[in-house]
C-alpha cells in the first residue's frame, strides 16, 4: 500500500506478507492516506464515519496522542477525534447531508448497542502506531453494514467493498512519525499493557473543516 502523504509502502509488524495486503486495504488503515476521490471535488465536502469512544476513555486516548506529539514529534492524529473507523473518507455534495443522515440514520436505528475491547498496543511499520481494538461480530457487522449503506444508497465508489479482512484500530500516532522516532516510540509502546472497554451506543460521521476532522452528526444505535 502506497502512502501519498509520506511516499512509502506501509507493512503491518510481525504479519505475514499475504495477509498485510489484506490488512493495508481495510477501511480502518485508508483513513490515514488522502481521501479518495473518483469524481470532481468541486462543491464536494470530506466525510468519514467512525465509532468515538466516550469519556474519560476518549481523553484518556487524546492524551497519548498528545504524549506522541511531545515525546516523537507526531501530531497528525490531533486532527481527528481518537475513533474506529467503519469508512475510510470520501467526497459528498453537502446538498445531499440530509440523504446521507437519513439513510445512516435508518442503518442505525436497526442497530443494537454492544462492547468493545481495546487491548495493547500494536505497530503497521515504519510509521504507524495504534491501540488494538479486539475484534467481535458486532463490531464487523455494523462496519459492513455501514459500508453497504454507503455503496447502494449513498452510491459511493471510492473503497474496495470486496470481502476483507477489517482490522480495527485506533491509531495514535503515523503519517509524520519518522522512522527513527517510530523505532524509540515502538521500542517503549510494544510491551506496554493498555486495557479498557466502552459500549458502542452510536457512531458519528465526521466532516473536514479544511484543517481537522469533526464529529458532524451522531447516530444513536437502536432508537
Amino acid at each position: 500500500m502506497y502512502d501519498e502523504n509520506s511516499g512509502n509502502d506501509y507493512k503491518p509488524a510481525s504479519i505475514g506478507s499475504l495477509l498485510n495486503k489484506i490488512i493495508l486495504l481495510s477501511p480502518a488503515y485508508i483513513l490515514f492516506v488522502k481521501p479518495i476521490n473518483t469524481m470532481s471535488s468541486k462543491n464536494q465536502e470530506q466525510y468519514f464515519i467512525a465509532i468515538i469512544p466516550p469519556e474519560p476513555l476518549a481523553n484518556e486516548l487524546f492524551k497519548l496522542k498528545e504524549y506522541f506529539k511531545s515525546q516523537y514529534e507526531s501530531k497528525a492524529s490531533l486532527n481527528s477525534p481518537a475513533h474506529i473507523t467503519l469508512h475510510m473518507p470520501f467526497r459528498y455534495n453537502p446538498k445531499k447531508e440530509d440523504l446521507m443522515q437519513r439513510k445512516l440514520q435508518d442503518f442505525a436505528q436497526k442497530q443494537t448497542s454492544f462492547q468493545v475491547e481495546l487491548d495493547g498496543f500494536s505497530a503497521f511499520t515504519p510509521r504507524v502506531i495504534y491501540t488494538a481494538v479486539t475484534p467481535n461480530k458486532a463490531l464487523i457487522e455494523t462496519q459492513k453494514g455501514v459500508g453497504e449503506v454507503c455503496r447502494k444508497d449513498l452510491k459511493l465508489h471510492n473503497a474496495n467493498y470486496k470481502s476483507q479482512a477489517y482490522h480495527p484500530h485506533i491509531t495514535l500516532a503515523f503519517r509524520d512519525l519518522k522512522k527513527q522516532n517510530f523505532q524509540l516510540a515502538w521500542e517503549e509502546f510494544k510491551d506496554k499493557e493498555f486495557h479498557a472497554s466502552f459500549e458502542v451506543s452510536s457512531f458519528h460521521l465526521l466532516k473536514h473543516d479544511g484543517k481537522k476532522w469533526h464529529s458532524f452528526h451522531e447516530f444513536p444505535l437502536g432508537i
